[in-house]
């Protein structure tokens, strides 16, 4: 763990630079939509890797967020009702924003603007909800988040 950090539940990943934080409470779909979004830019030919799923460490360094893997789920991603799969991953990552899966009952249809989520700790990050039954999540993310259109390719 890094010193200062703080145990949180989540799971985090980077989508070329930008870092994403999926939040909510267990089974809401935080693994599940992570690993579509992993998946999705890997057909684009896009950087992607996993930070941690189910136990995130983070801390704080010159105002920003700082998500890290604890070593002994290094690599490892829960495909809920499937088992644990290994992915690609990297030991920390800058975190930029917070996904919440949600479902329809549990969103208005217009979010309230500049929302963020409280991870505690004074720590909070702006907030994107998306349906947990959308079938392209990272389709929805590059629609709202702009640095995203930052994204690296992979080299091959």
């Amino acid at each position: 763990m890094m010193p200062g950090a703080v145990n949180i539940h989540g799971t985090a990943i980077v989508i070329g630079t930008t870092g994403l934080l999926f939040v909510g409470p267990s089974g809401s779909g935080k693994s599940t939509m992570a690993h579509a979004c992993l998946a999705a830019a890997d057909r684009q030919g896009l950087l992607a890797r996993l930070v941690a799923d189910d136990q995130v460490f983070l801390s704080s360094r010159n105002g920003r967020i700082i998500a890290g893997q604890p070593k002994t789920i290094a690599g490892l991603l829960e495909v809920r009702g499937s088992g644990i799969v290994s992915v690609a991953s990297v030991p920390h990552a800058l975190l930029h924003f917070a996904v919440r899966p949600v479902g329809a009952g549990e969103m208005e249809r217009l979010p309230v603007e500049g929302e963020t989520e409280d991870l505690g700790h004074g720590l909070s990050l702006p907030l994107l909800k998306i349906s947990r039954h959308h079938p392209d999540p990272l389709a929805v993310l590059g629609r709202f988040l702009p640095l995203l259109g930052r994204m690296q390719a992979k080299s091959r």
